[in-house]
Parts: structure tokens; sequence; C-alpha cells
């Protein structure tokens, strides 16, 4: 009896414990014109370690708008956004005031106001199960609400992160964490009681419950937001089987929206609650949220005056708000790290809207109605690929698009480290994919039960979720895979190596790249179209599969995982055909425009191109035949014959390359590849090019702006020689070879890049340095810095074409974009290329032996800047000679097209010279790829 008694207390001990939940009191009050909050604050903590503590961590996390150099401005620059960092001083926000006191009235000091972390020291340590109650009065400058969605603004002021708080991920109390704008938890199994006294005619919603006016007090196993507006927000009452559930707003709602939503929202919140097994008495809606978490790539395109509408708006309210309820009832309902375990709530999201799509949008195209866009009669987009992609292959065809770029992530690597393109391709989209995958191997309702489950039983309690993939696996061993799928980048490819009849059966071969027992879900179809699936269970550690069908199903064509079902490498080889002449083999398809790839064929890409190369071709008309469509291939093949129209003569260029992406290791990509190209560089001269080259892009966190290269190749020239360069010696055959390293750091307040090479033929070699550095000193005003080096180690060539340049750089290599190769007179001679020297100015002559040159460009108003260059040259057998210029730049179109006026030189007072027009240089860049790769910056 003594025993049942101690036993008794012992568990009635722990179940108090374990129910032991902090509180905290708020009295809040905003000033009337909404910038400071003043607050008076009781924290009941209790130490839900299993070991004493000696200090308390409570987070600050205002002070993440107080400064430059903050993870949160960090985070911002990282993705392209400078807002924050030039932002004034009444812009910020911080921590103007603070007293802390323990339960006896004395008062705990603290560091620093700035500190985001403020680390308490108790007077007695705190033991397991025991609480300390913390009173605290502060003053905060709220910051303006563009920067991160929270804060300030004339019509209406957002609420979260803002209360000092505990960290409930750490209940040792010994990690900093800091505020990085990603909607981290901090807070949960804490009852929360908020009071506020808020300016008159002001409205105020939360995701608390409201007690009464200005009111709030309940439990909340996620963060408190407040939205404190002139307006009264709408809230939408629905009733799912006999439940009450209301759905409030933070932002107005346009009447056919709201409309909408009566008629949506209990479809939405019936098909939720069937699926996860519950929903919530309350929602509360912010618009942040909605702009985070609404159905990416369902807007409408606009261009200019044109709107071109792919879904009609009920249906783009439908699909965004499907998401944007789904994920805010995961958020309030499941206790996650998002640090480390973002993918289950991200992959539970995308796996219910890959059901709800598949049951109301499963005939739905990616481009919705777009394709049925009539011009001048016809439907012009139905001749792409794209036309027929369905819309539930966005999340196949997102991750597909990143990983063939090798810039794909670990599913479980930590939120804050994946790009933005990761944290929706990656953490949603592919994670969603592969719980669609094992439901519909397992069946929808046993994983559903699975989900229900799960989270059930870990109502009020922080998930781990290897246990929720522990329980799928019980359900069904062939979801085993998934514990090793999530911890690396994986590329997967099942193979169709061949279909073979054998008497009265198809003898059909699949093939897989991983010793991993991973099921594939193979597809028949007949000519008529009739459709059979059969899940095939492989073997761990056997790359070979077989299965045999009978012949007499008529079968046609054989696919596996058909609609981008599961994250593999490459579906190309996933398709073949069982009869036909193509039989065995893939179809070749000839496409006109570059488009989403069809995997199902080989596709080959003829289009015309018409283009100015340079004043002696002029414009080169011709075709393109290549096979890179709208995503990265590791074989490519461009071919472009053209007709010259400036020589009557055909010209054109080639080129193969095939690239290596390991998943897990120091190198991204490495790349061989062959080329050659037939121009001409000056009237009735051509010259011929043939090139051998490797590249090496190294690994880069891709939140990163870093990146880092070497190249290597060799390149043969042949050039048609004039009378007068024949009499001279010069060069008609000659080889280069040349080796260099890159670095470049494009971050967007301070970029910088460096790079070293060496090159050499027979006659000569040279190395060569370059480092820029731009600063952005305030928004849109930038200050570049160039300086550049050149030696040559030997030189015994026989003219002056492979020297360095001072203001004209010698295109002996063929490798820049000249409008005039030879020009040297007229307005094509003035076309200015930063290298070499670097120098505006017309300054005569080139360098044999050394140079070194410094190039400053600052913003002065609007499209005006400021140059100079000065530097110092050697040539053989001279006195070493310092030159310098300086003028004005006006950027017409920012590192396009620009053009330099020159003032003061060596040369003298520029503008006094009677030939002052010809002085003036001007850069034309036409590089579309250099626009595609500076729009993107900041997804990857």
């Amino acid at each position: 009896m003594k025993k049942i008694t101690i036993c008794l207390i012992l568990f009635l001990g722990v179940v108090q414990v374990s129910a032991q939940k902090d509180s905290i009191y708020i009295e809040a009050k905003l000033s009337a014109d909404r910038k400071t909050l003043e607050v008076n604050q009781e924290i009941v903590y209790y130490n839900h370690s299993d070991k004493q503590l000696q200090t308390i961590k409570l987070l600050n996390w205002i002070s993440a708008y107080h400064k430059r150099g903050t993870s949160l401005v960090y985070r911002k620059l990282e993705d392209r956004n400078n807002d924050l960092h030039f932002a004034k001083a009444d812009q910020l926000g911080k921590l103007l005031e603070l007293n802390i006191k323990n339960s006896e009235n004395q008062p705990i000091s603290i560091n620093a106001l700035s500190d985001e972390n403020l680390f308490l020291p108790l007077k007695e340590a705190l033991q397991p199960g025991e609480a300390v109650t913390l009173k605290l009065q502060y003053r905060i400058q709220l910051p303006d609400k563009t920067f991160t969605g929270y804060g300030t603004a004339d019509q209406n002021t957002a609420l979260k992160y803002f209360f000092i708080v505990p960290d409930q991920f750490d209940p040792d109390n010994i990690y900093k964490k800091e505020y990085r704008d990603i909607e981290e938890s901090v807070s949960f199994n804490t009852f929360w009681t908020v009071n506020f006294d808020i300016p008159v005619n002001s409205f105020i919603e939360s995701n608390l419950p409201q007690v009464q006016m200005n009111s709030f007090k309940g439990y909340l196993d996620s963060d408190p937001e407040f939205i404190i507006s002139t307006n009264s927000y709408p809230s939408i009452k629905v009733d799912v089987d006999g439940f009450s559930s209301e759905v409030k707003f933070g932002y107005n709602l346009k009447p056919e929206e709201k409309q909408n939503l009566e008629f949506l929202l209990p479809l939405q919140l019936k098909f939720i609650k069937d699926k996860i097994g519950f929903i919530p008495q309350t929602l509360f809606i912010s618009d942040k949220f909605r702009a985070k978490e609404d159905f990416f790539g369902n807007n409408d395109i606009r261009f200019w005056k044109f709107r071109f509408q792919l879904f009609t708006d009920a249906e783009k309210t439908d699909l965004d708000y499907f998401g944007i309820i789904t994920k805010k009832i995961l958020d309030e309902n499941i206790i996650a790290d998002k640090e480390k375990d973002h993918w289950f709530k991200n992959g539970l999201k995308s796996y219910l809207e890959i059901q709800y799509l598949k049951k109301f949008y499963k005939d739905t195209k990616l481009l919705g109605a777009l394709p049925e866009t009539r011009l001048f009669g016809i439907k012009p987009l139905k001749i792409f690929h794209a036309s027929k992609v369905k819309l539930l292959d966005r999340y196949g065809l997102a991750y597909q698009y990143i990983m063939l770029q090798n810039l794909d992530q670990k599913i479980d690597d930590n939120f804050s480290s994946l790009s933005n393109f990761n944290d929706m391709a990656v953490s949603s989209f592919e994670t969603g994919s592969l719980f669609d995958y094992s439901a519909d191997k397992m069946g929808n309702d046993i994983f559903n039960g699975v989900v229900k489950n799960y989270i059930s039983q870990n109502s009020g309690k922080k998930i781990k979720p290897e246990e929720f993939l522990s329980d799928l696996n019980e359900k069904d061993k062939a979801s085993g895979y998934l514990t090793n799928f999530l911890k690396q980048k994986n590329r997967v490819n099942f193979k169709l190596k061949n279909i073979r009849k054998e008497n009265d059966s198809l003898h059909i071969k699949i093939t897989k790249n991983i010793g991993a027992s991973i099921p594939v879900k193979l597809e028949t179809q007949t000519r008529e179209g009739e459709k059979k699936a059969y899940w095939i269970e492989t073997e761990e550690n056997k790359n070979n599969n077989e299965l045999f069908l009978p012949a007499s199903d008529n079968i046609y064509k054989v696919t596996l995982n058909t609609g981008y079902s599961f994250p593999e490498s490459n579906y190309r080889d996933n398709f073949l055909y069982a009869k036909g002449i193509f039989s065995n083999a893939k179809k070749i398809k000839l496409k006109l425009i570059k488009d989403i790839p069809d995997p199902e064929y080989n596709e080959i890409y003829i289009s015309p191109r018409v283009r100015f190369n340079n004043t002696y071709d002029k414009f080169l008309l011709g075709i393109n035949l290549k096979n890179q469509s709208f995503f990265d291939q590791k074989f490519l093949y461009s071919f472009t014959p053209m007709y010259s129209s400036g020589t009557g003569k055909l010209t054109g260029s080639g080129a193969v390359s095939y690239s290596f992406l390991p998943a897990e290791s120091i190198i991204r990509s490495l790349t061989f590849g062959v080329s050659g190209s037939y121009f001409h560089y000056d009237y009735g001269l051509a010259y011929r090019k043939a090139s051998v080259l490797s590249n090496i892009s190294f690994r880069k966190d891709p939140r990163s702006t870093i990146s880092r290269s070497i190249g290597m190749s060799y390149n043969y020239f042949d050039r048609d020689l004039s009378p007068v360069m024949i009499a001279n010696n010069d060069y008609k055959k000659y080889n280069l070879w040349s080796f260099g390293y890159g670095y470049s750091d494009n971050q967007m307040i301070h970029e910088k890049s460096f790079s070293i090479s060496t090159q050499g033929m027979e006659d000569f070699n040279k190395v060569t340095a370059e480092a820029f550095y731009r600063w952005e000193f305030a928004p849109k005003q930038k200050l570049s810095l160039r300086l550049f080096a050149g030696y040559f180690l030997r030189n015994d060539t026989r003219n002056n074409l492979f020297n360095y340049g001072i203001s004209r750089v010698s295109n002996y290599a063929f490798s820049y974009s000249l409008l005039g190769e030879s020009a040297n007179s007229g307005i094509l001679s003035q076309q200015f290329i930063l290298a070499d020297g670097g120098f505006k100015s017309f300054i005569p002559g080139s360098v044999n032996k050394w140079i070194t040159s410094f190039n400053v460009d600052s913003s002065v108003w609007k499209i005006f800047h400021v140059y100079a260059d000065a530097g110092i040259y050697k040539n053989q057998d001279r006195p070493t000679k310092f030159i310098w210029d300086s003028g004005i730049k006006v950027r017409i179109i920012p590192d396009f097209l620009e053009v330099y006026f020159p003032i003061q030189s060596s040369l003298g007072f520029e503008p006094s010279f009677k030939d002052y027009a010809k002085r003036i240089r001007y850069t034309l860049v036409l590089n579309l790829g250099t626009i595609i790769n500076a729009a993107r910056r900041g997804w990857y």
C-alpha cells in the first residue's frame, strides 16, 4: 500500500509538472501617433528543462530593427531589399526603456538594450519544474511596417515578435536566437492575457480569443499577433458538420472576394477536416500571412496596358485561400521548431494542396485559360508544351527546375539556410510530393489516418517528425526510404530499359541508380487511351527489376511515375513505346520556340535568328538548332548557321558541352565543351575560331551571393589577312591557352569580385589580375573601384596584337562584343569595353611589358556619375609613364547603355579639342543572359 501511495504521488507530481504552462500578462498602451508602445508585463516562467537554470533568456527582437548589421538587415539584403539598411532613425524600431524585477521587486541587470537576447541572472538557481516570476516595464519605438509587415503604418499597426518573451524552444536558455523575419515560433503552451489601451476610433483583432473590448485571453501554441486599425475588418462564420468556426481577416476584402469566400470556406474547411481530423474555432489571417502563403503562379500577367487572366477571380480566390487556410491551421495547432522541422508543416500543406487539386482541378492547366487566348484569330500558345502541362505538375516541375541547376538543398537543411526558391521547391513542394506519393502507394485513407493520429497524439507538445515517418513505415514498409531521403540531396532515377514480347507476355525491364528500396509506379496505356497502373516494389541493393504483363492487354505506351509524381533527377527515360517504329525508343519532336520540356520526346528547337553582329557582317540571318529548353540539361548542343548580309557569305557558330553535377561535393558543376565559329572582323576578312574548354564552378551556399570558379581553355584561331597585314608579318594562325580563377560576391551593398588568369602561346606568356568593388552608399547611389594589373612574363611577339590596351582592347581572342572589331575611326571605334587599362579618354598606345591602373566611378545625381582613371605602365625599352583621365558618365540604362564625356586628362582639357565629339565613349551590352541573371538575384 505504501509503495502504491508513493507511486501515485510521483505520478501526480509528474502530471503536475508536465501540465505546468507559462503565463504572460501584458498591459500595453499604443501612442496616438502609433509609433510608441508602453508595456507593463508579468511573466511566470517554468523550468521545462531537466537541469537547474542559473539564467533565463528573454527575446528582445524589437532590437533587430535597431541598426545596420543585424541578422534581419543582412537577410533583407540577401533578398535584394535595402529599405531597412537605408532606413531613417524614426523609421527604425528599438527598445527605449527597460526595467526588470523579480518576484521580490529586486531589479535585474541587463547588458544592453540593443541585445536581441537578454540573459537574466537569477538570484537562486531555478530547479526543474519550478517557476519564477519576472516583472517588466518597457517602452518600444515601433518600426515602419514596410520592412517586415510588422510595425506601424498610416492605416494600421501590426504587432508580432515585439513583446519581450522567453524562448520556449530553448528550455536550457543557452542559445542565442536572432530575428530574421522567417515566421519562426518562439512561444507555445503559454497562457496569455493582453489588455490594450489604443487610440480612439481604433479597432483591434488578434489570434487570441477576445474576452471584451481591447482585451484578449487564452492559450496559444503559436505566437500572438495583433492588428490595430482605424477600420473594422471583416470576418466570416462557417458551419462544418455542425461545428462553428470563424475566420477573421486583418485586412479588407473586396465585395466579390468576400462573396466567393462565403461559398468556398465551408468547402475548404470540410476538405481539411476530413484530411487532418479537425478545424479550429477561430482563425486569424493577417495581410502578411496571406501574401506569404498564397498560391504561387496564379496571378494575372500584366504587360504594358494589357492584362491576361490565367484563372477566374473565383478560381484565384479558391487556390489562394485553400493554401492560406491550410497553413494557418497547421501553424496554430502543430508545435514545431521551424528551423529544423520546417518541412513537416510545409510538406503537409503541399500534400493537402495536391489532394485538393486532384479533386477539384484535376485537368486544369498550369497556365489556366491563357492558352485559349486568341491573337489575330489563332491561339498561339497552343503550340507550346507548357499549354498542356497540368496545374498538378507544378510541384514536380519546380523541383526539377532548381535540381537541374544543382542548386537544390536537402529537405532537412536548416530553414534559415534555404534559398527563397528552395523554401518553396524543396521544403514545401518536394516534401508534399513525397507525402502524396506515399499516400498513393499505401492508400489515401491510411495516410490521412496516420496524419490525424499523429497530430492528435502530439497536441500541445513539440513534435518530432521522425516519429511521423516511423508511423508511416509501420503502415507501409515501402515508405521506409523517406527517413534517409530527407537527409540528403537525392538524384534518384528510374529508367525504362526495354520492353520485349516473350510468348504471350510483355517483359518490361526497369532499372534504378541507387540501392535504396523505393517503390515505383508503372502505368500502361493502349492506343485507345485505356490506362492501368501497377506498383512495383524494388529491392534494396538491387538495381534491375522486371515486370511481366499479358500481351493481350494491347499495351502501346509504358510510363514510370507519370505527372512528375516522384522527385526524380531525370524523367526523360520514363517513357517507352511497345509498338510501332519507335518501340523501345523515344520520338523526336521539332519545336520553334524554347518551352517547358516534354520528357516523352527528344526535342530539337529550331528557331530563326536575326541579330546585328558588327559593321562587317552587319545583320546575320539564320536558324538555331539546339536542345536547351527552359530547364538546364547536362548535355547541350547548339548550332547556328547564318547568312551575313554584310558579306553575302555563310557564317555561324556551334557548340557542344556536357556538365557533371555531383549532388554532394565541393563542386557544383564540372563542364567540358567544344565550340567553333566563323565570322568577319574587318571588311572582307574572316576569322575561324575553335575552342576546347572546361570549367569548374564550386558549390555555393544557396542564400549566399558568393560564387567561385576555375576555367581552362585552348583556342585555335585562323584569320584572313589583308595584303598590308601579310607584308607586316601579322599573325594568321595562332593558338592560345588560358587558365584562370574567378571570385564574385554580388551582395547588395558591398559588391566585389576578383580574378586572376594566365594566358600564353608560343610567343608570349602573361599574368593578369583584376579586382572590383562597388559600394551602394545611399539608395541607388554607388561608388565603384577597379584595380587592374597585367604583366608579360615573356613577350617575343611580332606586333602589338597581344598587348594590353590602355583605352581600347585588342580583341585578338574575339571574346568581346565589339561593333567595329577593326574600326579606328567613326562611331563604332568609340565603343568602350571595361577591360585592361579601362581608360575612357583616347590615350594612344598599348602596353607590351606591364600596366597597373585604378578606375573610380561615383554617383552624383540621378543618372549622372563622375569617373576618374589613373595608372602607370611600361613598354619594353621605354621609361615608365603615368597617365590619368576624368569625366562625366551618363547611365541611360545602367550597366547596359552608358555614355562617357571626358573632361580633363593627361591629354589636357578635352572639351576644348576640335574633335571632342569623336572622343565621347559609350558602352552597349546586348546580352539577355546578363539581364536575366540580374533579375533573379535574391531567389537563388
